[in-house]
């Protein structure tokens, strides 16, 4: 299968104090080590800036600008990728140390027809409670079933038909597996990595220098 990948740099980096995908992580910056990453199994990788934003490509081939929401700019990606691509992976730049086990394993998954798209997650270990403003208090309504419950990472794998089909009327969501599952198509799991962390804060920033260079 032909895949493209689609790494999302649009955020403004608010809590972060700045644009952290294009923050310095050992040897290069973090949207680099994200584009490296998609390499081991996309065979053009496109990088979405933020908007009004000049950006390096960070190894990408070729970069365009976002839109001002994560969806938004994910289909700013999906509209320039190979036309003949059968396979999109849509990854965050924030993500920085996915390994390739994970990108194989999402691809992997949609050697089955019957699956649309493939996300990977961890289990949670916290009590998951669902609250509402009542009275003006926050009250908890229900407690959730931890075993039913995943946290989610990236990278995620999708046919391509089946995302511009999600996308199409330009819905949003805080992933595109939402906009699948969305659409009826078929969404599976494999198990995430504890070290992919996501990259929101300078002590993330900190955390995942340490890992790099092989510390706990």
């Amino acid at each position: 299968m032909t895949t493209s990948a689609i790494v999302v740099a649009g955020g403004s980096g608010r809590r972060f104090g700045g644009p952290k995908q294009f923050a310095v992580l050992g040897a290069a910056t973090v949207a680099s080590h994200s584009v490296l990453a998609c390499r081991s199994v996309a065979d053009e990788v496109i990088l979405v800036a933020p908007q009004g934003m000049h950006a390096e490509t960070h190894g990408a081939d070729r970069v365009v600008q976002g839109g001002a929401t994560r969806s938004a700019s994910v289909r700013a990606g999906l509209s320039v990728v190979d036309a003949e691509c059968d396979v999109v992976i849509v990854h965050d730049a924030a993500r920085p140390l996915a390994s390739e086990r994970l990108f194989l394993a999402v691809v992997a998954e949609l050697a089955d027809d019957t699956v649309a798209g493939a996300i990977c997650g961890r289990e949670v270990t916290d009590t998951i409670k669902r609250v509402a403003e009542i009275d003006g208090r926050r009250r908890v309504t229900d407690t959730l079933e931890r075993a039913e419950l995943v946290a989610i990472q990236t990278p995620q794998a999708f046919r391509r038909s089946v995302l511009e089909t999600a996308h199409r009327d330009q819905a949003e969501a805080t992933d595109d597996a939402a906009l699948v599952e969305l659409v009826g198509g078929v969404v599976v799991v494999v198990p995430g990595e504890e070290h992919n962390i996501k990259i929101t804060s300078p002590a993330d920033l900190g955390e995942a220098e340490r890992l790099l260079a092989g510390h706990p």
